[in-house]
């Protein structure tokens, strides 16, 4: 294990052999790497008017997270119902929400939540934490020294991880590695303040919990079997949450509401 590690160790580009994690910048470099493959590999979709509310969404809850990252915003073409923010910045939402989230503030709720793992660093946490158990030595490594598709279990991983070195073994770990429930709650929290500051009604993030259990048709499994909170423990956590996010709401230049429907 020792010498699959170093092979990735090489394939980052650090000098030595160490259990030591890469740093921001690195991490956030092999985002972008990544990233830029999955839009590569990826169908960009043509639907002008949710590009636009993608792009106007993720603009003003990045403007109101207060971080000076390198904000990028792309809205793919797949079933999936699924959105997600890569450390550094990199956004993506997958056409399969949008049939879901029904508003633009429901949208909001959904990519403040993305944007919050990333200001708040879960995914280099979550990183760290991977390499320090071992748990993604022979994973990076295989992907830095022959391309990590085979790795993944979802087409995503798998468009990114084929850039092969360290971005492939980023896209392993970000893609294949859940967050703890704890980080879920953490950037629940952390959105639905994201959301009403940037001048979305913070009531929409319960709503969207509501819809996305009735998207699931009830075959998630108990929370105790997941790492991720139930849709009614969210939906309780944002109601007591509420009152500090729509004082802050209150303070946004800007009032959206729940802002356009999604046709």
């Amino acid at each position: 294990m020792k010498n699959l590690f170093c092979i990735f160790i090489l394939g980052v580009g650090l000098a030595g052999c160490s259990t030591m994690a890469p740093s921001e910048p690195e991490i956030n470099a092999e985002a972008a790497k990544a990233y830029k493959e999955v839009k590569a590999k990826s169908k960009i979709s043509n639907n002008a008017e949710w590009t636009a509310m993608v792009q106007r969404v993720s603009q003003r809850i990045a403007a109101s997270s207060g971080e000076n990252f390198q904000w990028e915003y792309v809205l793919i073409e797949s079933p999936e119902v699924n959105a997600w923010c890569m450390p550094g910045g990199k956004m993506a939402v997958y056409t399969g929400i949008m049939k879901v989230v029904k508003t633009e503030g429901a949208l909001a709720a959904v990519m403040g939540h993305e944007v919050a793992h990333a200001t708040l660093r879960h995914g280099k946490e979550r990183y760290a934490r991977a390499m320090k158990g071992n748990l993604i030595g022979l994973g990076v490594a295989a992907a830095a020294a022959v391309g990590g598709a085979v790795l993944c279990k979802t087409k995503t991983c798998q468009n990114a991880a084929m850039i092969g070195g360290a971005a492939g073994g980023l896209a392993v770990a970000f893609f294949d590695r859940k967050f703890s429930r704890g980080d879920e709650s953490e950037a629940d929290h952390v959105g639905q303040l994201y959301m009403a500051k940037a001048g979305y009604d913070p009531a929409e993030a319960i709503e969207l919990w509501k819809r996305m259990g009735a998207a699931s048709g009830g075959k998630a499994p108990p929370e105790f079997m997941s790492t991720h909170p139930s849709d009614e423990r969210r939906r309780g956590d944002l109601s007591k949450w509420l009152p500090a996010a729509e004082a802050e709401y209150q303070k946004a230049p800007h009032k959206y509401g729940t802002g356009a429907a999604v046709n």
